[in-house]
């Protein structure tokens, strides 16, 4: 891959209006976006349908769990979209249901482990008996032998989800903070030459990019901190 492929912007922007802008302000920049809730809920999904038309990659992050009927008929449709990615919760029924429902179209499924907003205190909270690196362990596992396109972790985790799936599957990490950057809600962030490093293949980037004063010039430099971690010789 090429690195632009490998950087996912996330239009995490309350209007359809402000992220059409950004897509604008980045232009040849950038070839791939991710559309979440806050944008799916404004309006989002025509407009993920024509960034698609447009040439662009988009990855539709609505991590889907439902019973298997329910995920079945959503990653159809979704199918249909012309998405290049989406996710779902990494629930082993769930994520087989999806599997089938996406065979031949080219969808590439990714299962969500543990948010990167969530530590181990969280997950006690939340009822798990285990700590976040096993739980990723246990989540990667399943969605490897389920047939998934991928697992979406931190970077923290990357290096042992790369072990347990191999070569093939995609390995999105959100959390992604350049050098300097505030973490803002996120509690297990890296950098992006560092998730390079550890066996991410791709890199979810929003506010260090989108609130950025120059968009474009933040989506740069990301880029050449990527090239040089992946191809350190010709850096």
């Amino acid at each position: 891959m090429d690195t632009r492929d490998r950087l996912i912007v996330g239009l995490d922007l309350p209007t359809v209006d402000e992220a059409e802008r950004m897509v604008e302000t980045l232009g040849d920049t950038v070839g791939f976006y991710k559309i979440g809730y806050q944008l799916v809920f404004a309006g989002g999904l025509p407009f993920a349908q024509a960034l698609a038309r447009a040439g662009k990659k988009v990855f539709l992050d609505v991590k889907l769990l439902d019973i298997d009927n329910t995920i079945a008929h959503g990653v159809e449709n979704i199918a249909k979209m012309g998405m290049t990615m989406m996710t779902l919760h990494a629930y082993p029924k769930a994520m087989r249901a999806a599997v089938k429902a996406a065979e031949g179209s080219g969808l590439c499924l990714l299962g969500v482990t543990v948010l990167t907003s969530m530590d181990q205190a969280d997950l006690t909270e939340a009822g798990y008996a285990t700590d976040p690196q096993s739980l990723v362990k246990l989540r990667a596992e399943q969605a490897r032998d389920a047939g998934m396109g991928g697992i979406v972790c931190s970077a923290e985790e990357s290096a042992m989800v790369r072990e347990i799936v191999g070569e093939r599957l995609s390995i999105v990490t959100p959390g992604i903070r350049p050098v300097g950057a505030e973490a803002g809600d996120q509690k297990r962030v890296v950098t992006p030459g560092d998730a390079l490093k550890a066996g991410s293949s791709h890199l979810v980037v929003a506010r260090p990019i989108v609130k950025a004063e120059d968009p474009k010039a933040a989506a740069e430099a990301i880029l050449e901190e990527m090239h040089r971690a992946l191809w350190p010789a010709n850096a």
